[in-house]
């Protein structure tokens, strides 16, 4: 059972959340918060495996929360998703930097949800690719924090796994991976999981930063 906590100042978007998720046999709701304060208190206690955090809130806000939460080793089992509105929250890439294993539109379509909140217990923490690459490359484009010490970091991969990070930071799958280099699927898993071990890196997500910061990947392509 995948074990979710919701963490938005609006409870009307909390119901509508609760009531999709706890329709599913395999997701179970265990708690609610309206602020970041209250949601880092519920993770603590119920150990969710997804936080669907929303950024703009009252008192201690979400990129603040999903800090507190990423930097507790007790904690590292569970994933925080960011909730935003896509083009007015400026804190999506800082909130993936601070810990967040990805985020998700708010009116991204329930099957889309449910996929996502999967994936993401499921470890697959890159979301909406499309969307993820725009987003990211916006943000990237303006600032690389940390540049020099992200292309440092590659040192430690071989060529094929720059490669394989390249093509994960333009936000292909394993299967798109797969088909790109003309290898199996669980080859390109393989490369993947290599990469973000050699990294130290949490997930998909924290890859495809890395890939931006140290210049790998830059913003720029046409979107298919």
């Amino acid at each position: 059972m995948i074990g979710v906590v919701l963490a938005d100042d609006q409870a009307l978007l909390r119901a509508g959340l609760r009531a999709l998720l706890d329709a599913e046999p395999d997701i179970s709701v265990l708690g609610e918060a309206a602020d970041g304060h209250e949601a880092l208190e519920l993770v603590r206690t119920l150990r969710p495996d997804v936080v669907l955090m929303d950024i703009r809130m009252p008192g201690t806000d979400g990129l603040v929360a999903t800090r507190l939460i990423a930097a507790e080793p007790e904690l590292a089992r569970t994933k925080v998703v960011v909730l935003t509105t896509f083009d007015l929250d400026e804190y999506v890439f800082e909130a993936i930097r601070s810990g967040a294993s990805g985020f998700l539109v708010k009116d991204t379509e329930p099957t889309e949800l449910l996929r996502a909140v999967r994936a993401v217990a499921g470890g697959d923490a890159l979301l909406s690719p499309r969307v993820t690459r725009r987003l990211i490359g916006e943000f990237a484009s303006r600032s690389r924090p940390g540049g020099a010490r992200a292309a440092q970091q590659l040192g430690v991969l071989t060529e094929r796994e720059r490669e394989v990070v390249s093509l994960v930071g333009e936000g292909l799958s394993n299967d798109e991976i797969a088909d790109r280099l003309v290898v199996s699927p669980s080859t390109a898993k393989t490369h993947v999981s290599r990469a973000m071990v050699k990294l130290q890196v949490r997930d998909r997500a924290h890859l495809v930063v890395l890939a931006y910061e140290s210049g790998l990947v830059r913003p720029g392509w046409s979107e298919p």
